[in-house]
């Protein structure tokens, strides 16, 4: 239980991490997709597991997929930014 709170948590700040590459249109998605994923959580903790591809369970996994290419896509830009990681990854692809 305490995983799928972790990955809660991560994917609620995604809209935050597309704001701040500039990428409004993703926030806004993410966020819409983190209404139907708080609401399959709650369902599953409190009632019954939703059926598979209905709408609860649809946004709870692309939610859950979206945040992590947002994490992928963060780092990535963070190193692309930062001079000095790029000459160390440089260094270490030698």
């Amino acid at each position: 239980m305490g995983i799928a709170v972790l990955f809660l948590v991560l994917a609620t700040v995604t809209p935050f991490l597309f704001m701040q590459m500039k990428k409004p249109a993703l926030a806004a998605v993410q966020s819409v997709l983190l209404v139907g994923m708080w609401v399959y959580f709650f369902q599953v903790l409190y009632f019954t597991t939703p059926a598979a591809f209905s709408i609860t369970w649809s946004t709870y996994y692309l939610s859950l997929v979206m945040a992590e290419v947002a994490w992928v896509m963060f780092v990535i830009a963070m190193v692309k930014s930062n001079p000095r990681l790029k000459d160390t990854l440089k260094e270490s692809m030698k």
